[in-house]
């Protein structure tokens, strides 16, 4: 399994330079059947990222530009009359694809962010009173400018938490900005030609394995007492709530698996837990390294 998840992250890293951190955050987003956040500025690679994991896994991709006057429907999908059989039929909007970009998700309204916010958490659409799937697997990632910019809606903090995980991909160091100017990396007019690494069926047989793995008495011990000091300390005004536990100990799980192993060490908690709880505990992606290592300060490991 870690051969599949290292060839996956090996052909991304090619396609966006030295981020490769931030690909395997992903790549164990999607493992869980999670959703993505992607807090950054424009230009950063949000797009390529997406596009490029849809193409390495053999999925349909669609992006849909957040604006400020996209309605529900737009992503939904909407019914309208057939005059020769006359009854309605229903045209599936964009989110009817397997890996969905919804770019910049914070400058539409929350009436359209609620449609798509809902589709995530229940992986199904109601129009019209009838029902539709979303097809299987169903992964959005969301990218979201930061909120000092003009034009934007804050996503609620019940809303954030339909996100398994948040990730910055920042900025690129020297070299790999070097290689970008110069073109010396794959582009993304490159991105149709980057190899499918596994079907359905092997993505599907993957994503179950992760439960397999093993976390010990002392790992679990390690995220209780991690998020008891978020709920205790009195430093934090949304502490993390159970579900954000459960998120903890299976991305820390499926980041064990991304290292070729069937049991998790404290080291792949501290791997995943900025990414799991930053946006829970409304810490903004420029405080979440701080407010991350004050946390491990306080909280020893359990041996």
């Amino acid at each position: 399994m870690n051969k599949t998840t290292e060839a996956i992250i090996n052909q991304l890293s090619e396609l966006i330079l030295g981020k490769e951190e931030q690909i395997r955050l992903a790549v164990v987003c999607l493992l869980c059947k999670g959703h993505l956040l992607i807090e950054d500025l424009p230009g950063m690679g949000k797009t390529t990222l997406s596009h490029g994991l849809a193409n390495v896994l053999g999925l349909s991709y669609q992006r849909v530009q957040f604006t400020s006057d996209l309605l529900p429907a737009d992503i939904t999908g909407s019914s309208v009359f057939n005059t020769q059989q006359q009854s309605f039929d229903f045209h599936p909007g964009p989110i009817f694809s397997q890996v969905l970009l919804a770019d910049e998700i914070n400058r539409a309204s929350p009436k359209t962010q609620s449609a798509l916010l809902e589709a995530m958490e229940e992986r199904q659409v109601t129009v019209d009173g009838k029902t539709h799937p979303l097809p299987e697997p169903f992964f959005v990632i969301a990218t979201q400018n930061p909120l000092h910019q003009s034009g934007t809606h804050p996503l609620p903090e019940s809303q954030l938490d339909r996100f398994f995980l948040r990730i910055s991909l920042g900025y690129p160091d020297e070299h790999a900005e070097k290689s970008l100017i110069l073109g010396n990396n794959l582009q993304r007019q490159h991105l149709s030609e980057l190899s499918c690494v596994l079907d359905l069926t092997a993505l599907a047989a993957l994503q179950q394995t992760v439960v397999a793995v093993n976390l010990s008495e002392s790992v679990v011990q390690y995220i209780i007492n991690l998020v008891n000091f978020t709920r205790y300390s009195g430093q934090f005004s949304d502490p993390l709530s159970p579900r954000a536990s459960i998120a903890l100990g299976l991305a820390t799980r499926a980041y064990a698996l991304t290292q070729g192993r069937d049991y998790a060490l404290p080291d792949d908690v501290q791997a995943v837990f900025a990414a799991v709880a930053g946006h829970r505990l409304n810490v903004s992606a420029n405080e979440l390294d701080d407010v991350v290592k004050g946390i491990f300060d306080n909280v020893a490991v359990v041996l």
